[in-house]
C-alpha cells in the first residue's frame, strides 16, 4: 500500500506541482522518499489521500508554510488527526474567478435572478453581483471593467477574453442558495482555514481572492443545505422567490458525480422551471447544442440550457465567446 502512496506523491512532485507551487513540490518529493510518512498516509482511504487534500488538511490543523523536515515532524506528531480529517473531507475548490466566463451568460437571462448552485461549498460563486470584473486582452490591456453599484469590490476578478466581447452587465440577484454534501460556513474559522488551505502556496492572487470573497459571504450568508443534489433540488427550487428567474448553476461540479446520478440530476434540472448554467469538460456531457468536438475544443464548455456559449479555462482565467450570430437563447 505504501508503494501506491510513493508513486502518487512522486508523480505529483514531478508532473503536477512544478510551475504552480514549489513548496508542494518539495513536500511531495519528501513524502516520496519517506517510508514513515508513507505508512501514515497509507492509513487514509485511497480516494482521500491526494496530495492537495493531505497538504490542505495539515495546514488547517496548524502547520505553517514550512520546509519538509518541519512539515514531516508535524504530520508524525498529529498522525491520527491528519488521518481522521482526510478520511472525512474532500477537495472543495470554491473559486469565484469561475464567475468571469459565466457573467455574460447571466447577462442573457432576464432578471431579477434567484441563484441555486449545486456543489456550492461555501457559496463563493453565488455572489456575482458583489464582485468587480476586469476583462483584458492577450497583452493585458483592459477591455472592459464592471463594478457593483456601491463601487469597487474587495474581490476583483481578472480574466482574459479572446475574440468577441459579448454584452456584459451586472446581474440583479435577489436570492442565493446552494446544495453540497458538506457545505462550509464562511463565518466559521475552521471552515475558512480549510478553504484557504485548498489554495496552493504560491497562488498569491488566488489566496487573496478567496479570503476577500469569504469576508463578503460571511456578511450575508446564503441558504446552504447539506445532502445529495438529486434529493434536495426540488424542495430548494420551490423555495425560490416566485417573481425571480431561477438559475441553477453547476460550475465544475458535475465531473465529480458518477455518470448515472449525474445524468439523472441533469434530467431533473432540465425539468424544473429554471435556467441552467454550467461549465464542464467538453467530453463530459452529450447535451451540447451545437455538438462539441472534444478533441479540438479549448478548455471547458460554458453553456446555458445546454446551448454552447463560450470556451473557458476551468477556473475562469480566460474565456472565449463561442455563441454564433442569431444564437441567443430566449
Amino acid at each position: 500500500m505504501t508503494d501506491a502512496v510513493q508513486q502518487r506523491y512522486a508523480r505529483f512532485a514531478e508532473e503536477e506541482a512544478p510551475g504552480r507551487s514549489a513548496l508542494y513540490a518539495e513536500w511531495a518529493a519528501g513524502v516520496a522518499d519517506d517510508g514513515v510518512v508513507q505508512s501514515i498516509l497509507a492509513r487514509i482511504p485511497e480516494q482521500r489521500r491526494q496530495p492537495p487534500l493531505v497538504f490542505a488538511v495539515s495546514r488547517m490543523l496548524g502547520v505553517g508554510l514550512v520546509d519538509y523536515a518541519r512539515w514531516r515532524s508535524f504530520v508524525i506528531s498529529h498522525a491520527d488527526e491528519v488521518v481522521d480529517e482526510c478520511t472525512s473531507r474532500r477537495l472543495q475548490t470554491n473559486e469565484p474567478l469561475r464567475l468571469a466566463p459565466l457573467l455574460p451568460v447571466l447577462a442573457e437571462i432576464e432578471g431579477p435572478l434567484a441563484l441555486l448552485e449545486v456543489g456550492a461549498s461555501a457559496g463563493l460563486c453565488l455572489y456575482p453581483d458583489r464582485y468587480s470584473y476586469r476583462f483584458t486582452d492577450a497583452d493585458g490591456g483592459l477591455r472592459i471593467s464592471l463594478d457593483p453599484a456601491d463601487g469597487v469590490s474587495p474581490v476583483v476578478l481578472e480574466s482574459r477574453v479572446e475574440g468577441t466581447l459579448p454584452p456584459l452587465s451586472m446581474p440583479q440577484i435577489v436570492w442565493r442558495a446552494g446544495i453540497d454534501l458538506a457545505p462550509l460556513d464562511a463565518r466559521d474559522e475552521r471552515d475558512r482555514r480549510w478553504l484557504q488551505g485548498l489554495v496552493w502556496p504560491g497562488e498569491e492572487g488566488r489566496e487573496h481572492r478567496v479570503a476577500a470573497a469569504l469576508d463578503i459571504v460571511a456578511q450575508d450568508p446564503p441558504l446552504l443545505v447539506a445532502g445529495d443534489a438529486l434529493d434536495r433540488i426540488d424542495a430548494l427550487a420551490a423555495a425560490a422567490p416566485a417573481d425571480a428567474t431561477l438559475v441553477i448553476t453547476t460550475p465544475g461540479v458535475l465531473v465529480h458525480i458518477p455518470r448515472a446520478p449525474r445524468e439523472a440530476l441533469i434530467r431533473r434540472i432540465r425539468e424544473l422551471p429554471a435556467r441552467w448554467v454550467t461549465i464542464d469538460p467538453p467530453a463530459l456531457l452529450d447535451v451540447w447544442e451545437p455538438p462539441v468536438d472534444a478533441d479540438a475544443w479549448p478548455g471547458f464548455v460554458v453553456a446555458l440550457d445546454g446551448r454552447v456559449r463560450a470556451a473557458a479555462d476551468p477556473l475562469g482565467r480566460w474565456w472565449e465567446w463561442r455563441a454564433g450570430d442569431g444564437d441567443q437563447p430566449t
